[in-house]
């Protein structure tokens, strides 16, 4: 019989997994995996803040995260530097000002490793409330600007052509992946979130056939990973949120024995 905080566990995970799979196709797509690097370390910043004035971490780090996202795409169209220099300004910046704010809070204590790593173990009814509702909000939005994101990601130019507002698309998209690192923040943590959105997309584009396919594949490889990370976790008593990720290196280990590209799909 499992106990109630795994199964917990387990349906979080499997809301985080099944808004991960979807964004991190595109995360492959446009060549962002860096930018999710960026924005998981400024969800630190977020993090601080909330403690600092006692705001609900999810929300801080939401609108931490969005605020980060905005500035690299205001900073694109103001200097000459390249994108990923950008990237790793703010990565490394917004990380360095987290870690002073923490230097400051020494009123508070904070468990650095369940921030790092996540502990999925300890999620709450109130963060599987946050996780689903705030997945399906996710996966709306996402749905609705479906056309014009992947139109972009084709060919950038034709899509404003064509009048699909691809600028608008992309702002939206980086506000998505800022909303899916904030809910999911507890169960992987800062260092592992990229890793639930580019691994098992990963995994779905070497084994895929069409874009459609790819999306599917990358939410069965997710849910998979979740499942055989928390139960090996369990089994092992290893730490869920690496555990998990760990799930997803061996599902794409496993992938590279049968990898079907479609003209669609490669660079």
């Amino acid at each position: 019989m499992l106990d109630d905080f795994f199964i917990r566990a387990l349906i979080a995970g499997i809301g985080v997994a099944l808004v991960t799979g979807p964004l991190g196709c595109f995360v492959i797509w446009r060549r962002l995996s860096y930018f999710g690097d960026t924005l998981s370390h400024s969800a630190l910043l977020g993090v601080t803040l909330a403690y600092t004035f006692e705001l609900n971490i999810a929300l801080s780090v939401f609108l931490i995260s969005s605020i980060v996202a905005i500035i690299l795409i205001k900073l694109q169209s103001r200097t000459n530097l390249p994108g990923d220099a950008l990237l790793g300004l703010l990565a490394h910046s917004s990380l360095a000002v987290g870690l002073v704010v923490i230097g400051f809070l020494t009123f508070i204590r904070f468990d650095v490793m369940g921030l790092l790593f996540g502990d999925i173990l300890a999620v709450t009814v109130k963060d599987i409330t946050v996780i689903w509702i705030g997945g399906a909000i996710i996966l709306c939005i996402l749905k609705l600007i479906w056309r014009p994101l992947f139109a972009s990601t084709v060919n950038y130019e034709l899509a404003e052509a064509e009048g699909l507002n691809p600028e608008r698309s992309k702002i939206i998209f980086t506000i998505l992946m800022a909303a899916i690192i904030a809910i999911s923040i507890k169960m992987v943590g800062l260092l592992l979130i990229t890793g639930m959105l580019i691994i098992p997309a990963a995994m779905a584009r070497n084994i895929s056939s069409s874009p459609k396919m790819m999306v599917i594949f990358s939410v069965i490889g997710g849910l998979l990973s979740v499942v055989l990370g928390l139960f090996s976790s369990l089994e092992f008593n290893t730490a869920s949120g690496p555990s998990i990720i760990a799930a997803s290196l061996f599902l794409f280990v496993l992938s590279l024995f049968k990898i079907k590209q479609s003209p669609q799909l490669k660079n």
